[in-house]
């Protein structure tokens, strides 16, 4: 054993120096992440006790990041990468202050947290994003996904349990706002910590300044479609483990424990699989993940009780990092070949890909909306989230012909000449 983890550590410090300043920078930022996720959508459950309320929150969250995309990309042009990812960071924190000075959660002031939270959001992932893909290759993005998610789920043990059991210890006495409010403060240290080592990086800013297309290749619409069925499920993983423990067992410390069980199985699991698999094997990985929503959605609506929410945050526990572990490969993988192919900045498709990620998240909340305000909460919580998940099961056939297509393009030979002596698309702005 002992062996095995030197030659992992070893593994590990064979990376470049940007591969390991960027997983470091990401596991320390990785302690605030199941706060985000998961307590600030409890914190505003327990204060207004109104599930539309977090989903209004997650809304505006979701108006943020696409804004905030566009805005980075016009201050890449200006700014050191390092600095604008390193305030995405910090604005996570800011957002929970501005949330836990509010003195009543009115739909205004959940909206300025949400917008906020959202600019965070879209400052972290769209240079963490870039930063991904320009320090990794299609041979070892497995690995990094694989060691980040294995670092994630680990904390994901540890900070649930102790955040949710220390809220709700401080609820006894009535102090349950200053709990968060201690908690906040945390999070904010964390993301200063973050940021310097964020700085120890030799990152460098894309090449190309510009950044926003209205026409791509048609290989680049497959994706787009595929991140629009991503984004489909992607405000219920956030939101939904919250609004349905906090209605069903009614306890953060409760909330907490579920987040835990079977978190240490699904990170070595994680980590396997990222280091012993290839671009071969990604369809796979990704119709693992999708099956396993799908039966963790249909559980949840079936039951609907207390059994229903722990064994749907068990399935949620392996499908999530299955689908991220398959999925950001096939879509830098897709990047690679068309910046490639049409000249372009790899920022320009991230961008470009957080349109459709929106497009998806509307998509999904609005189908909760509608079921609760048509119906009632309990049928948007019990039925929506069956509703994305079978329709998400159709991205199993996408991501198979875009990888298929994948392959076509990068062969050798006829294929290859076609994909040099292809045109680039003029249309820019």
């Amino acid at each position: 054993m002992l062996n095995k983890l030197r030659t992992e550590l070893t593994h590990f410090k064979s990376q470049s120096h940007n591969f390991k300043t960027l997983t470091l920078t990401n596991l320390i930022y990785s302690v605030v992440l199941p706060v985000i996720d998961i307590f600030v959508a409890a914190y505003v459950m327990r204060s207004s006790n109104d599930p539309t309320k977090v989903v209004v929150y997650q809304l505006t969250i979701y108006t943020g990041i696409p804004l905030t995309f566009l805005i980075n990309g016009w201050l890449l042009n200006r700014f050191p990468i390092k600095i604008l990812y390193s305030l995405g960071m910090v604005l996570s924190a800011v957002s929970m202050m501005i949330m836990m000075s509010l003195k009543t959660l009115d739909i205004t002031g959940i909206g300025i947290a949400g917008i906020v939270m959202g600019m965070s959001f879209g400052f972290y992932w769209a240079n963490r994003d870039f930063l991904a893909l320009a320090t990794t290759n299609d041979k070892n993005r497995n690995y990094y996904y694989g060691l980040e998610t294995f670092f994630y789920t680990i904390i994901a043990v540890v900070i649930p349990v102790f955040i949710g059991w220390f809220i709700e210890f401080s609820a006894h006495d009535g102090n349950a706002k200053s709990a968060y409010k201690m908690i906040t403060g945390l999070v904010f240290l964390i993301t200063i910590g973050a940021s310097v080592m964020c700085f120890k990086g030799k990152f460098e800013n894309p090449g190309n300044k510009k950044f926003i297309y209205f026409k791509f290749d048609p290989y680049w619409y497959k994706l787009l479609f595929l991140a629009v069925l991503k984004g489909l499920v992607q405000g219920f993983l956030v939101t939904a483990p919250a609004m349905l423990i906090m209605l069903l067992l009614g306890k953060e410390g409760a909330l907490g424990t579920a987040q835990s069980v079977g978190a240490i199985f699904a990170a070595l699991l994680m980590y396997v699989i990222g280091r012993n698999t290839g671009p071969q094997h990604r369809i796979y990985v990704f119709g693992a993940g999708l099956a396993l929503f799908t039966i963790a959605a249909l559980i949840n609506g079936i039951l609907f009780n207390q059994t229903g929410v722990i064994l749907f945050m068990l399935f949620l526990l392996l499908a999530k990092p299955l689908l991220d572990l398959a999925y950001f490969p096939i879509q830098f993988s897709v990047i690679d070949i068309l910046t490639r192919k049409e000249n372009r900045s790899e920022f320009a498709y991230i961008l470009n890909h957080e349109a459709g990620l929106y497009l998806g998240r509307l998509t999904g909340a609005g189908t909760f909306l509608i079921l609760a305000y048509c119906f009632s909460n309990e049928i948007a919580l019990r039925y929506a989230i069956i509703i994305v998940a079978v329709l998400q099961l159709s991205s199993y056939w996408v991501a198979k012909g875009i990888i298929k297509q994948g392959k076509s393009m990068t062969a050798p030979g006829p294929a290859q000449e076609t994909l040099q002596n292809s045109p680039v698309v003029p249309n820019t702005l």
